[in-house]
Order: C-alpha cells, then structure tokens, then sequence
C-alpha cells in the first residue's frame, strides 16, 4: 500500500514522504491516527505543501541543531508536577510538558514531535529525555521532576 505520510513516524519517515507499507499496517495503524493518507495522482500537490509547512517549521540546518544541541547539552530541566506522598505522579508527564519546562529553564523552543519518552514518566525523580533535532543529530535531556 502507498501512502503520504502527513506527521513524523518514527522509523518510517517524515511528514510529505511516499512510503509504500504492508496493507494492515496502513489501513488498521496509519491511517485511523491521521499519520498517513492514501497515496494518488492528485495527491502530489499535498506533498509538496506538507513539505513547505515542513521546511517552516524544521531546524534549517546540521550546523543550526548543532547550536541548539549544545544549548541543551548538560541542562538540567526541573519540571514541577502533582505527586502523591509515595512519589507517584498523578497522571504522566507529557512531552507537551516537557517541551514548556525547557522553555521556562532558559532553553530555546523546542517542538514537542521530536521529543522521545522512552517509557512514561509518572514518577519524582530524574528521567532522560531524547530530542531529535535533525536526522544526524539528537540530544539526551536530564529531566527532574519534583513535586509541587
């Protein structure tokens, strides 16, 4: 099945890309998300707009994400949450949140799709992030969490 995928998918590619996938894959997953519409002729024209939106948005360039990498690069982001008394959060820290505490600690703008949990952070204590800021280049982020 031929698709243009319209967000990130991780290990699959960008937003405008044409990927060709296994039919369930797309139909059951991609699709139903919004990740991803059917690929045709007329599509193209969508392509090319998802890739200028794209561009917009993206870090322009290896040297640009360099520069923000050793901006974030041994910072340590505190992120106040609610936690009970045994430490536990309620709910789970978002990567919305976490993408607002690095701006509060004096780091620059970050968008939330390229930031990476790796497992959900519900409780106090300190957590590594990932943030893919350019497809050579990522930067792990110490995250405190503490409670308020």
């Amino acid at each position: 099945m031929k698709l243009i995928l319209t967000q990130e998918v991780s290990g699959l590619g960008s937003p405008g890309d044409v990927v060709e996938v296994k039919d369930g894959y797309g139909r059951n997953f991609l699709m139903p998300r919004g990740l991803a519409t059917a690929w045709t002729r007329g599509g193209e024209k969508q392509v090319t707009q998802i890739k200028r939106a794209r561009d917009s948005r993206e870090v322009r360039d290896l040297g640009h994400a360099q520069e923000i990498k050793g901006q974030l690069a041994g910072r340590i982001v505190k992120l106040p949450a609610r936690a009970g008394d045994s430490g536990r959060l309620f709910g789970s820290v978002t990567v919305g949140d976490i993408a607002d505490a690095v701006v509060a600690a004096g780091g620059p703008a970050l968008d939330k799709r390229r930031i990476e949990i790796g497992q959900p952070i519900k409780t106090v204590g300190n957590h590594r992030v990932s943030v893919r800021l350019h497809p050579e280049v990522s930067v792990d982020v110490d995250i405190d969490v503490v409670a308020e």
